[in-house]
């Protein structure tokens, strides 16, 4: 299994076509025996990595509806999916659209197949929700950029191999004027990263600290004191990216840090399920589970728990119409939002309903003994996470009120302040 496999490309192909296609690429390429890094070059090759992406960068073109067929088919296929992180996710994306034919070259194919892993250091202690406050600087030097600065709430930052860093170019312009977009080598002196530790006891998170780390002018994305726009377009996938559903293989950690480039994929197949105890993703077929985990404990009796389980299942269905909406294109430019409010809703409606159908045993963790492992009590306390990461609730709902109901902003500094005069902290 060397090399890469061809998949036509089609920017309208049908359901029947995507499907016999895939379906047909499995059956040639699958090797459970392969490695990892094998299969994720064949299907990079294929275009089957993230074939939302336009052909000229890795993609085939396909819409939304398109690509969920292709993650269907290849979940029903039991093969191993294409490399997660936010490399894949958002700096692909981001790159295909805002960044030159050469940097494409540079960056992109190497994401697809999983060799580099990527993070996001946007977020700062003084610059989270007012994002374009963002104090991490950017010199000039040179062919290189001198980098110093703080970013926080990284997610992945340790296993990372490269980083999408907003700094500011621009000192004297407006603050959303005087930001870049940079593809920041993390494998480097002056680069500190520090995991936190989340009350799951996991730690997706960490703190980053830049000391006069560099990175190649070749490197910035999207132009010079361009990188609030370049930012936006990141930002908007993600909240896409996290509000979409539907059943989808499984996904592994890229990158040489993420340990699994030489191990066997069929291995992880298998244990996709096992890693959390047989329990199924955020959605209907976790509905299901609940409501056949109810029946077996007997608190399906509760008229209070049957309302709370229809209640949740309407919320999976406006959410899944909603997507459906937004793939036939008859949505409004608030989708992204909505769609990122609606998982944070999500996970706070599955914990609640999840919690009465177990019942103490909510609070046992891990591989703890109990109905499910521990899996609800872990949810839990994970639950108030999605609505902070991504982008606050708050400010979710201040973007759709401004820019799409056209409610007034908060009273603040014209907007074309110098960024230098602006009060700090």
């Amino acid at each position: 299994m060397t090399g890469a496999a061809s998949a036509p490309t089609a920017t309208e192909a049908d359901a029947a076509t995507v499907r016999s296609e895939v379906e047909a690429f499995c059956d040639e390429h699958w090797d459970p025996d392969a490695t990892v890094e094998q299969w994720w070059r064949l299907l990079a090759g294929a275009g089957y990595a993230h074939p939302m992406l336009p052909p000229g960068a890795g993609g085939l073109g396909y819409g939304q509806d398109q690509a969920a067929l292709v993650s269907l088919v290849l979940a029903e296929r039991n093969v191993l999916g294409p490399p997660g992180g936010l490399g894949r996710m958002l700096a692909a994306p981001t790159i295909a659209i805002h960044g030159t034919p050469e940097q494409i070259e540079r960056f992109v194919p190497e994401i697809l197949d999983g060799r580099v892993g990527w993070c996001q250091l946007f977020s700062e202690p003084n610059a989270g929700s007012d994002l374009a406050s963002l104090q991490c600087r950017a010199e000039r030097d040179g062919d290189e950029w001198v980098i110093t600065g703080q970013k926080v709430w990284t997610s992945g930052g340790q296993v990372s191999d490269r980083g999408m860093l907003l700094a500011r170019t621009g000192p004297d312009l407006p603050k959303h004027a005087g930001i870049s977009w940079f593809a920041f080598d993390m494998d480097q002196p002056g680069v500190e990263v520090r995991p936190l530790t989340e009350m799951t006891g996991r730690a997706l998170f960490n703190e980053v600290f830049i000391d006069e780390a560099r990175v190649a002018d070749s490197a910035l994305i999207g132009g010079l004191n361009n990188g609030w726009r370049v930012g936006n377009t990141t930002l908007m996938v993600e909240r896409a990216s996290l509000g979409s559903s539907g059943r989808k293989p499984p996904e592994l950690l890229p990158g040489p840090k993420g340990g699994v480039l030489g191990e066997r994929a069929g291995d992880f197949v298998a244990r996709s399920m096992e890693a959390l105890g047989g329990v199924p993703s955020l959605g209907i077929d976790m509905w299901w589970w609940l409501v056949d985990l109810a029946r077996k404990n007997g608190s399906v009796t509760s008229k209070v728990l049957r309302d709370d389980l229809m209640r949740l299942y309407g919320l999976i269905e406006i959410n899944r119409l909603s997507i459906q909406r937004a793939k036939a294109g008859s949505t409004s430019a608030a989708a992204p939002n909505i769609a990122k409010l609606t998982m944070s809703e999500l996970n706070r409606s599955f914990r609640d309903v999840g919690m009465r159908v177990v019942g103490a045993d909510g609070m046992l963790m891990g591989d703890s003994d109990g109905q499910t492992g521990g899996h609800i009590g872990e949810l839990a306390l994970f639950s108030p996470a999605p609505s902070i990461y991504g982008g606050t609730d708050q400010v979710q709902r201040n973007i759709i009120g401004e820019r799409v109901l056209g409610l007034p902003k908060e009273p603040g500094p014209p907007r074309e302040t110098p960024f230098s005069e602006l009060p700090k902290n």
